[in-house]
C-alpha cells in the first residue's frame, strides 16, 4: 500500500527590510546617516580642541600682558555683557512679532495673499547681514535719534533710557533692532510651520463649541505650538550671539559694562570685536581674541543645550506626563 504523499512545506521567503534583513541600500544608508553624526561631533570637538589650545597662552598669561592690561577676565566681560544684552534685546523684540506674523499667515491672511507673504518673509532671511548693517548705520540710527530723546526725557528714570542720548543714534538699542529684523524671519518660518501642522480636529473642534478664531488659536494652536517655539526662539538667539558684520557697522563702541541703551558708550560684542580687532593684532592680542571666541562657543553651547531641555520639559508637560 503506497504511503500518501507528503505535501511540500516550503520555508517563507525573506522580505528586505523585514524580520531584521536590510536592503544593501539600508545598510548604506544607515552607515551613511551614523557616520555624518560621528563627523559633526569630530568637527565639533576639533573646533573646542583648536580653541581651547590657541586660547591658553592667553589664559595663562599675566594681566599686564593682556590688552588693558587688567587681565583676560576684565577684557572678555564687557564683551560676555555686550553680546548677551544685543541678543536679549532682538530676541524680545522680534520672538512676538514673529508668532504674530505667523499667526497671521496661517490662520488669518487669505490663501493668495499667505503664500507671497511667507515668500516675502522667508526672503528676509537671504538678505546678506551687512546690507542689514549699512541700512541701520544709515536709516534706522539717524532716525532713532528722537524716539532716544523722547525716552530720555520721559523714561530717564528707568537706567535703560537713562541717556544722555546718542547724536548719532548708534546705539546698542538701534543694534538691539537691527538684529531683531534679521533673526526675525528664521523665528517665523519654524513657527509658520509648526502651526500649519496644529491637527484639524481641534481647531473645528473648538470653534464648533462656539470659540472665537483667537479662542481656538489660543487654546490649540499655540499650546500645539510650544516646542516649536521655543526651538524658533533659541535658534534665533544663537543666530543673533554669533552675529558680527551688522553689529561691527551699527554699534558705536567706546564703554564698559552698561545698561544704557541710548547713550554712545556701548559695551561691543564678541564676534563684533574680534572682526575689528583681529587684522591689526599680533602676538599674545590674537590669543586674546581668540579666548573671547571660545567664551562665545561655550555660551552657544550651552544656549543650545538649554534649549533641548527646555523643549524636552515642554514636550513632557505636553502630553501630561
Amino acid at each position: 500500500m503506497s504511503s500518501p504523499s507528503t505535501p511540500t512545506v516550503t520555508a517563507p521567503r525573506k522580505q528586505a527590510g523585514r524580520n531584521g534583513v536590510q536592503r544593501p541600500g539600508d545598510r548604506l544608508f544607515s552607515g551613511a546617516a551614523r557616520g555624518s553624526g560621528l563627523l559633526i561631533l569630530v568637527i565639533l570637538a576639533g573646533v573646542a580642541i583648536f580653541l581651547i589650545t590657541e586660547a591658553w597662552p592667553a589664559i595663562t598669561a599675566p594681566a599686564d600682558a593682556i590688552p588693558g592690561g587688567e587681565g583676560l577676565a576684565a577684557y572678555v566681560a564687557p564683551l560676555v555683557f555686550g553680546t548677551v544684552l544685543a541678543a536679549t534685546i532682538a530676541l524680545v523684540v522680534a520672538t512676538p512679532l514673529a508668532i504674530a506674523i505667523a499667526l497671521f499667515i496661517t490662520h488669518y491672511a487669505p490663501k493668495r495673499m499667505a503664500q507671497g507673504l511667507g515668500y516675502l518673509v522667508d526672503l528676509l532671511a537671504a538678505v546678506p547681514s551687512i546690507i542689514y548693517g549699512l541700512w541701520g548705520f544709515q536709516v534706522v540710527a539717524p532716525a532713532s535719534v528722537p524716539v532716544a530723546r523722547w525716552l530720555e526725557e520721559n523714561l530717564g528714570f528707568i537706567p535703560l533710557f537713562a541717556g544722555p542720548t546718542s547724536s548719532t543714534g548708534r546705539t546698542m538699542l538701534v543694534a538691539g533692532v537691527v538684529l531683531a529684523i534679521m533673526i526675525l524671519p528664521i523665528i517665523s518660518a519654524v513657527c509658520r510651520e509648526v502651526f500649519i501642522q496644529t491637527p484639524r480636529l481641534n481647531q473645528e473642534a473648538a470653534l464648533a463649541l462656539g470659540a472665537t478664531r483667537w479662542e481656538m488659536i489660543r487654546m490649540t494652536v499655540l499650546p500645539f505650538g510650544r516646542s516649536g517655539i521655543i526651538s524658533a526662539a533659541m535658534l534665533g538667539l544663537g543666530r543673533a550671539l554669533g552675529e558680527t558684520m551688522a553689529v561691527a557697522i551699527v554699534l558705536s563702541v567706546s564703554g564698559g559694562i552698561t545698561l544704557n541703551l541710548i547713550g554712545s558708550g556701548n559695551p561691543s560684542t564678541i564676534a563684533a570685536n574680534i572682526a575689528l580687532q583681529f587684522p591689526e593684532s599680533s602676538g599674545i592680542a590674537v590669543n586674546t581674541l581668540i579666548a573671547s571666541g571660545l567664551v562665545l562657543f561655550v555660551i552657544t553651547l550651552a544656549v543650545n543645550m538649554s534649549a533641548r531641555w527646555i523643549v524636552k520639559r515642554a514636550n513632557r508637560s505636553g502630553d501630561g506626563r
